[in-house]
């Protein structure tokens, strides 16, 4: 999958901080901007940091547990040494000597030292407490704000869905609804059908879901990703095409699970920054 960075920045007492994601899980705050604060010279201010026998101790902690490619060996070496008047340390020494992951450096104009967020909290409570709160403060106000914004495309994709469901639903009435059946066997038809769609998505049906997760409310389609839904919406269109073409109920589900996995292939290498661009 092609990663797209996705880039925002904290605000804290006048400092502009930047901060970067490529999966949405792991987010990368600036060592740089941070430093900033307390000097005209970041990167002396972050290699003093890194100097310190207990920022050694929490930079290979960290690693270990978040890092199986991480060197313990020359991990050990820079902890026996750590404190000492002779011990340097910088970024990219640390990253090439160790494999790290939790720090990043960036070459470029918009470039720096980064670091994970576990890692620049850290930092910044050794620059200043104070500091630290200000960008906490403004890092929560980021998070609720991308809540909220994704919780607006989750909803507006399940009610395209629900609409979309409507015409599903009309297709299997005009062509697969004989006049003689009973109102039992027209709502298993629906269910049936409403089921390709669920296997051809999420490989399971409803009733195989809901003995999966008797703890959970609802149906499948309601704990669906926001990814997942926009496909649904899709699939439902594409189903009642092919119901209408006359397709066989076993070449409609291959077909829709082909269009469902190439769909989610697409959107994902697109990343959700460009889905922000379609709620604006």
């Amino acid at each position: 999958m092609i990663k797209k960075t996705v880039k925002e920045t904290l605000h804290a007492k006048g400092v502009n901080i930047s901060i970067y994601t490529e999966d949405f899980q792991n987010e990368f705050i600036s060592l740089t901007d941070i430093a900033r604060y307390k000097s005209d010279e970041p990167n002396d201010v972050i290699k003093n940091w890194m100097r310190n026998r207990d920022t050694i101790d929490f930079l290979g902690l960290w690693e270990s547990l978040n890092n199986p490619d991480f060197k313990p060996v020359e991990f050990d070496g820079f902890k026996n040494d750590a404190g000492s008047n002779a011990f340097t340390m910088s970024p990219t020494k640390w990253i090439t000597s160790v494999n790290a992951i939790g720090i990043v450096s960036k070459s470029g104009r918009y470039g720096g030292t980064f670091a994970h967020s576990d890692i620049a909290f850290e930092f910044a409570s050794w620059i200043s407490a104070e500091f630290k709160l200000y960008i906490i403060k403004d890092y929560k106000r980021l998070k609720i704000d991308e809540s909220s914004r994704l919780s607006i495309v989750w909803n507006l994709n399940r009610e395209i869905s629900k609409l979309n469901y409507r015409i599903h639903t009309d297709a299997i009435k005009a062509n697969l609804l004989p006049p003689e059946l009973t109102a039992y066997q027209i709502s298993m038809t629906y269910a049936n059908e409403a089921d390709v769609l669920n296997v051809a998505l999420f490989g399971i049906t409803a009733k195989q879901w809901r003995e999966e997760n008797v703890s959970f409310k609802g149906n499948i389609r309601d704990y669906a990703s926001l990814n997942q839904l926009l496909v649904l919406a899709n699939m439902e269109s594409y189903n009642a095409i092919l119901i209408e073409q006359g397709k066989a109920q076993s070449e409609r589900i291959q077909l829709l699970n082909q269009l469902a996995m190439r769909q989610l292939k697409a959107i994902e290498e697109i990343g959700i920054s460009e889905i922000k661009k379609l709620e604006r």
